[in-house]
């Protein structure tokens, strides 16, 4: 009987460095029943010449130059040309574990459709890892050791962007990186809730990512926090927001401003709240800002807390038990 065939789709640029231990670790799988349409976003180093040196070995591997321009482009035509019954996606600058592939698809195969497979990650640095980036390895792993994902979806992307594997017939159903919208992976992800597909749980390290100075998402602007903010708000609006509520933004620090501001352009009604004796009285868009303990009084609130202090987030959370609301139905953490 034929394996099931996996479509792994890579974007690169200027990842000659790291290309030639990225596709070694691809060839050491032992899962061997897959296809690599690897797609050359425009590199001016000889990463082009790096890949087409493994690509004339390996049939397996499919060199594409991309048709457009940016990593969504890439990752659209590298699927037009795929053929497996599962997609994953792969970083050009990482490395798969052994067994990535034939861990995540056994749990597919297990599980079925509307599932996405995910596995932990272990981030690896030749400066060593800061201490952001091991913070969120650490949070990250914990809600995959779970499957419970999607609990902390507002906060940071809660699915990495280079250990996932799907149906082929689910990432069409979600329409997968369409429209051109970044950070593309925290799009995805957000696309997989919204169709409830449920996050395999998963205790074992399958993606080792590379941290390095000039990684794309350290330095391009798609990747600027502005964007993680309005892409959340996009999507709370699209799936969470409950419109017999009263929407409430608690924080006026940028993150707090911002989806005021997003908010008073789609003319969307809210209220206004922070701990901030200096602001609280004060406009600002015109919207006055109110004591926190305003909350106890708004009648049936829906809560979208932008502060980021985590001492602070630990006392708000107490505060709102205390009211009887519930994460994700009455509040949810954007930070």
């Amino acid at each position: 009987m034929q394996k099931p065939l996996i479509s792994i789709l890579t974007p690169f640029k200027n990842t000659e460095t790291y290309l030639e231990d990225c596709i070694n670790s691809i060839l050491n799988q032992t899962y061997t029943h897959w296809e690599l349409l690897i797609v050359d976003d425009g590199s001016t180093d000889n990463s082009y010449d790096v890949v087409n040196a493994f690509a004339e070995k390996d049939n397996r591997i499919t060199l594409l130059k991309n048709s457009g321009s940016g990593i969504i482009d890439a990752l659209q035509y590298a699927f037009s040309k795929s053929k497996g019954d599962f997609i994953t996606r792969m970083d050009s600058d990482d490395i798969m574990l052994p067994n990535k592939l034939e861990v995540l698809l056994n749990n597919l195969i297990t599980y079925g459709e509307k599932h996405v497979a995910v596995g932990l990650v272990e981030y690896f640095s030749k400066t060593g890892v800061g201490e952001g980036y091991k913070s969120y390895e650490t949070w990250l792993n914990n809600l995959t050791k779970t499957g419970n994902n999607y609990s902390e979806i507002y906060k940071e992307c809660v699915i990495p962007s280079p250990c996932w594997m799907i149906h082929r017939n689910d990432l069409i159903a979600c329409d997968a990186f369409n429209p051109h919208r970044y950070p593309e992976d925290y799009d995805l992800t957000f696309r997989f809730y919204k169709h409830n597909y449920k996050c395999i749980p998963c205790d074992t390290v399958l993606h080792q990512w590379r941290d390095y100075s000039t990684r794309t998402s350290r330095t391009h602007v798609h990747y600027a926090q502005n964007h993680f903010t309005e892409l959340k708000l996009r999507h709370f609006l699209d799936i969470d927001y409950n419109k017999t509520k009263t929407l409430t933004i608690w924080g006026a620090g940028t993150k707090g401003k911002l989806i005021a501001s997003i908010l008073l352009e789609k003319h969307i009604p809210f209220e206004w709240i922070c701990d901030n004796p200096k602001k609280i009285g004060k406009a600002i868009y015109g919207k006055e800002l109110k004591a926190f303990n305003t909350l106890s009084k708004i009648e049936n609130p829906q809560s979208i807390i932008t502060v980021a202090n985590k001492t602070a987030q630990m006392e708000i959370r107490s505060y709102l038990e205390t009211l009887n609301l519930k994460p994700m139905k009455d509040y949810i953490f954007f930070c």
